[in-house]
């Protein structure tokens, strides 16, 4: 490509990958995309996803999924850029040194930097009830809605008192 033989690369290729606590990958992550030379300048296209196997952060139900990440980058020689357009822009450029584009480190960065911290079982998951522990998903558990204070308990007697005195009258 650089020679300008070809307009095109295509790409697919696994890569080893570990996620943060929490998640944990149930396979190699699959990369997938291009480099295509567009009027002198090229542009890279790729898209990368995992696999990963955690727990919902309210309710414990274990969950799994694939997470997909999409990455564009203009593509260009180390020699041909300034250090301070490599620093300024780091995010626009995927750099080819050496005469090769390394796009592994550039992979796991961008993963690591979208996947989520928190996973749910789903949008709507209802957690755990605070009480007894029962998962809400699985229906009410039976237990108080409402606790009240207990240093407030006398004013909470005072008031039935109060109501009940009310209803004889």
């Amino acid at each position: 490509m650089l020679r300008g033989e070809i307009k095109r690369m295509d790409f697919d290729f696994s890569l080893p990958l570990s996620l943060p606590v929490g998640a944990e990958i149930t396979g190699e992550t699959h990369v997938t995309g291009r480099v295509t030379d567009q009027a002198g300048y090229m542009h890279l296209q790729l898209t990368a996803s995992v696999d990963y196997r955690a727990v919902c952060a309210r309710c414990l139900t274990p969950v799994t999924g694939s997470f997909p990440v999409t990455l564009e980058r203009t593509v260009a020689a180390k020699e041909t850029l300034s250090a301070k357009q490599l620093e300024e822009n780091v995010d626009e450029y995927a750099v080819i040194e050496n005469g090769g584009l390394a796009l592994d480190e550039l992979v796991r960065e961008e993963l690591l930097l979208c996947f989520p911290t928190r996973f749910l079982c789903s949008p709507d998951c209802p957690g755990l009830c605070p009480k007894c522990g029962k998962p809400l998903r699985l229906g009410d558990c039976g237990c108080p809605k409402r606790e009240p204070d207990p240093r407030l308990a006398v004013l909470g007697k005072l008031l039935e008192q109060s109501e009940s005195t009310e209803r004889h009258q």
